[in-house]
C-alpha cells in the first residue's frame, strides 16, 4: 500500500465489459511528507474518493483483491480514504484540518 492524492478523472467511452460501471480516477503518489513521489497513474476507485483526498493506493496483483475488482482487468485500486495519520505520536496528516 502506498499514499496518493487523487488529481483528476478518467473517463472512457469504450473499455473492456468488466470494467463497465467502474470509476476510474487520477492518482499522483505521495511520500511521507505528502509531496509528490513518482509518475501519476490511473486506478479503480472502490471507495468513492473524490479530487484533492489523501487514500491509499494497492497495486499490483493486489489490487484485484477488492469485491469491486476482483477478476478484473486493473493494476492500481483506491482501497481507503485517509482520515488521520500518526506518526511517532504526532498527528501528521487530519483530514478534518485539512492537512
Amino acid at each position: 500500500m502506498q499514499f496518493a492524492k487523487v488529481i483528476g478523472t478518467v473517463v472512457c467511452t469504450r473499455k473492456d465489459e468488466k470494467l463497465e460501471g467502474r470509476k476510474l480516477l487520477l492518482v499522483q503518489p505521495v511520500n511521507i511528507k505528502y509531496e509528490p513521489s513518482g509518475n501519476p497513474l490511473v486506478a479503480v476507485d472502490a471507495v468513492q474518493a473524490g479530487t484533492g483526498e489523501l487514500v491509499l493506493l494497492c497495486s499490483g496483483s493486489s489490487a484485484r483483491q477488492t469485491k469491486l475488482t476482483e477478476s478484473r482487468p486493473c493494476d492500481a485500486v483506491i482501497m481507503a480514504i485517509v482520515d488521520t495519520v500518526e506518526r511517532d505520536g504526532t498527528v501528521t496528516f487530519d483530514k478534518s484540518q485539512g492537512s
